[in-house]
């Protein structure tokens, strides 16, 4: 069963930084790739990086204008956001979520983070607050 925890929301200040966790479990973390999503009350849920699977490529939707970093650490089965210059409307709750990946079958390289319907696993979410 694919298992997924995000971790590292909070609230911070407008300019500030975070970094999310997702760790994964119960399943061969190779074969996914993983993706970072987010939803702020009152919009649809919106993809924001994905990486591909055994860390092949990271893209990113195209309206975060590089603030937002996404790695993977294989060893700990861990993928990482790492979000800069934080603005008040980066407020929202932020997912992680997993899709098997497998010839031709490539989601996150042919997809992108934007085709949410995509990603079949995710995790509870973790809610980032940013003040100004």
């Amino acid at each position: 069963e694919v298992q997924l925890v995000e971790s590292g929301g909070g609230l911070v200040q407008a300019g500030g930084s975070l970094r999310l966790s997702c760790a994964a479990s119960g399943f061969t973390f190779d074969d996914y790739a993983i993706g970072w999503f987010r939803q702020a009350p009152g919009k649809e849920r919106e993809g924001l990086s994905c990486i591909g699977r055994n860390d092949d490529g990271t893209y990113y939707a195209d309206s975060l204008k590089g603030r937002f970093t996404i790695s993977m650490a294989n060893a700990k089965k861990t993928v990482y956001l790492q979000m800069n210059s934080l603005k008040p409307e980066d407020t929202a709750v932020y997912y992680c979520a997993a899709v098997r990946e497998s010839y031709p079958y490539y989601y996150c390289s042919g997809y992108g983070p934007e085709r949410v319907s995509t990603w079949g696993s995710w995790g509870q979410g973790t809610q980032v607050t940013v003040s100004s």
